[in-house]
């Protein structure tokens, strides 16, 4: 199903053409919606191009455009712009096509890819915390989006479970650990053991000693130590996966950093054999001498002592990646901090030959009311576990104040759906580079860009088809679907008013949107169109009477109603967020 966007697309490469020039500028959903629906600078750049009066070109391509049925004819404005206005039998229509497909409108991709998602990748021994949010959310929002639009995406969490801070945890399990402590809260123990450690190798070397040594037996593979890794990672995955359940997101594969553990020597003698790297000063390392960015920022693969570090590590997960999941693209999902990392990592695959699609996708900061990173009154990190029930919690309030009289497990989904969508939402709704403040009042308000806002749009046009009950389908502009129960189908749809006419225009730009979120990684585009969506809808709502009004303007109103439920539900979906029937 082709969108208003790409027909309109079409039509003026076809006018381009028969007036005798070359396809420019861009189509775009108009800035200004009181001079049109959709609007066109291609008379500006070509202007610019051939020096010619751009707005003489403008009328010259209006005049070849064909309208059909699909616009009025193009208006020309400003310096060159050229806008067009939709038909209303045309956007009739297409919000009728929309109604009867189960995709609304967005087609599947042309080049599908097979995609390794890296994201969330939190580190063991240590809860998650708040600035684990934006990787995850983010990541997840991403795998939704590539798999409806018809790539093939394998999402890995790639978690630090190896590395030097496991010397210190197996010390401080072997000589400072509280066994009831540990029967009561794992991590908290293992976290706590860990700390104290880390202070008693600051200051006596003999500590830091033993608790290198206690590392080198695990390398080795010393069976005490190895169970004590293994008891540390199964206790820290139990915490992981709890917040996982809570947060409804689910990896396809969870290698962490020992998983590549015996590839890692395989992959320094690769890069030695080929040149790309070199021993200096005993240790191996790459150089970038040809590329002027990272010309002074050597990368080292292997230290004196013989040790590998996570670079290491992350040229074995391309390797895998590439080879073992024939990945077509890999996207990591990994905060600003890392981008020189990143860049050497990509520069080295580069050199290997690799062909697949790298891409680093950084985001900004969490803060709190101080505008500073957001931490705990003692300065530690706030656990994203705390943060996720305080959400629930908060929002059971709001149910209790509105709706008392649900029952107490209607509450409970309830609650969790409108807390996590609030947290989720407020980072996805904001551009991913840019720092957001978190707020509590403001993302849990039922007003203003917000989940609870989207939510309770949905829930509203949920009450109307409540209301209706059987008389919503018994009426002659509707059909029922075939297996699908009581979901009605419009077999013919008027638009009248003003209102109307805007929800529906706003539905057919589902599909035109979705597709962009991938240019970019920006989910927010997809966050704000279902914002300006349920707007529209409010606006509809207070201008168009549904059950009240007659035939044939109830029963359109009714199929706005059901499709515009539809595009709120799949939009929320396709950003991880649950819509409830009732709040």
């Amino acid at each position: 199903m082709e969108t208003f966007q790409s027909l309109l697309a079409k039509k003026l490469s076809e006018a381009l053409a028969k007036a005798g020039l070359p396809t420019a500028g861009e189509l775009t959903p108009a800035t200004d919606r009181r001079f049109g629906d959709y609007q066109t600078n291609a008379a500006l750049v070509l202007g610019k191009e051939r020096g010619e009066n751009p707005r003489a070109l403008a009328e010259k391509i209006a005049a070849h455009f064909d309208v059909g049925d699909l616009c009025e004819t193009p208006a020309v404005a400003g310096a060159g712009f050229i806008n067009f206005t939709l038909l209303s039998g045309a956007i009739e229509k297409k919000t009728l096509e929309l109604l009867r497909d189960e995709r609304l409108g967005v087609a599947e991709t042309k080049s599908t890819q097979r995609i390794v998602i890296d994201f969330g990748s939190p580190n063991v021994a240590k809860p998650m915390h708040v600035g684990h949010i934006r990787s995850t959310v983010l990541g997840d929002a991403l795998a939704r989006i590539a798999r409806f639009l018809g790539h093939e995406v394998i999402g890995d969490n790639h978690i630090g479970d190896w590395g030097t801070q496991f010397g210190m945890v197996i010390y401080g399990w072997k000589n400072l650990l509280d066994r009831q402590a540990m029967q009561r809260n794992p991590l908290a123990e293992i976290v706590r053991v860990y700390k104290e450690t880390n202070e008693r190798a600051a200051s006596d070397p003999q500590v830091r000693e033993a608790c290198r040594q206690e590392l080198v037996k695990l390398q080795e593979g010393d069976k005490e130590n190895t169970d004590i890794w293994n008891e540390c990672v199964a206790f820290s995955m139990q915490d992981f996966e709890h917040v996982y359940k809570l947060l409804d997101i689910h990896y396809d594969i969870q290698c962490g950093e020992s998983f590549y553990h015996d590839r890692l020597p395989g992959v320094v003698e690769r890069l030695l054999k080929s040149g790309i790297a070199e021993i200096s000063e005993g240790a191996v390392v790459v150089f970038f001498r040809d590329n002027p960015e990272l010309a002074d920022k050597p990368l080292i693969i292997r230290k004196r002592d013989g040790g590998f570090n996570y670079a290491t590590t992350d040229l074995a997960t391309v390797d895998y990646r590439v080879n073992d999941l024939k990945a077509d693209a890999i996207w990591y999902v990994v905060g600003a901090p890392q981008i020189l990392h990143f860049k050497q990592i990509f520069e080295i695959a580069r050199r290997e030959g690799y062909t697949v699609d790298l891409r680093h996708i950084i985001f900004g900061s969490i803060l709190g009311e101080d505008r500073k990173l957001m931490k705990t009154r003692s300065g530690e990190n706030v656990p994203l576990r705390d943060l996720l029930e305080e959400a629930c919690k908060r929002a059971r309030k709001i149910i209790e104040e509105k709706n008392p009289q649900l029952t107490e497990d209607e509450k409970i989904d309830i609650a969790e759906k409108i807390g996590i969508g609030a947290v989720k939402y407020a980072d996805l709704s904001q551009y991913r580079m840019t720092d957001y403040i978190f707020s509590w009042e403001k993302m849990l308000s039922l007003h203003g860009n917000t989940a609870p806002y989207l939510q309770n749009a949905y829930v509203r046009i949920r009450s109307i088809f409540r209301k209706a009950g059987d008389a919503a389908v018994a009426t002659p502009l509707w059909g029922v679907e075939g297996g699908t129960g009581h979901r009605p189908v419009a077999t013919t749809l008027t638009l009248t008013e003003p209102a109307e006419t805007n929800l529906a225009k706003r539905l057919c730009q589902f599909a035109e949107i979705v597709p962009q979120v991938l240019n970019g990684f920006r989910p927010n585009i997809l966050a704000n169109y279902l914002f300006e969506l349920a707007n529209s809808f409010h606006t509809f709502y207070e201008a168009c009477p549904v059950l009240k009004s007659s035939e044939p303007a109830r029963s359109s109103r009714l199929a706005l109603c059901e499709l515009t439920g539809r595009v709120l539900k799949h939009g929320l979906g396709l950003l991880g967020i649950k819509v409830p029937e009732r709040m």
